[in-house]
């Protein structure tokens, strides 16, 4: 399985061209990006934050950061969920790889504005052997995500 069934089905059904991409085994963003050949810059990582409200997903760049204190503006206080408390939300997806598209699983998606720099997005599959990529319009189209400034760009604050 490198594309959960729901992404896959979903994509599928509305004819969106993408791109499956296998690469060995990764547990974070930045780890996809580099065995992908990928600048962090363009790879998407999907972060679960907990809601007064529910869970929610936050996309951001894999260099960048959720900022809590923005996500929380937006829909209430919100911290970091744990895995016991999302694990559950996505059960064909392995823990930590689910795609950008809570809509799938009823859950709200946040995608950071920084994303839109790019006409693509790269992002994990449902699987940590599996990414995908296509149009950033296509998934905005599809995922409907509230789309603001959610993150804090960690490469700009690197100084040496």
């Amino acid at each position: 399985m490198s594309v959960c069934k729901r992404l896959r089905d979903d994509l599928d059904s509305h004819k969106i061209k993408y791109v499956v991409l296998l690469h060995s085994q990764a547990f974070t963003a930045q780890e996809v990006a580099q065995r992908m050949h990928v600048p962090g810059r363009e790879m998407a990582k999907t972060v679960v934050v907990k809601t007064p409200e529910s869970l929610a997903l936050v996309v951001v760049r894999a260099l960048d950061r959720v900022d809590l204190d923005l996500v929380s503006a937006m829909m209430g206080q919100a911290r970091l969920a744990t895995e016991a408390e999302f694990s559950s939300a996505f059960p064909d997806c392995e823990v930590g790889a689910m795609p950008p598209f809570g809509n799938l699983y009823d859950i709200p998606t946040l995608a950071d504005d920084a994303l839109m720099q790019d006409e693509e997005i790269f992002f994990n599959s449902g699987t940590h052997t599996g990414a995908v990529r296509m149009k950033f319009e296509d998934f905005q189209r599809l995922a409907k995500p509230m789309v603001g400034h959610f993150a804090t760009d960690l490469a700009s604050a690197v100084r040496y």
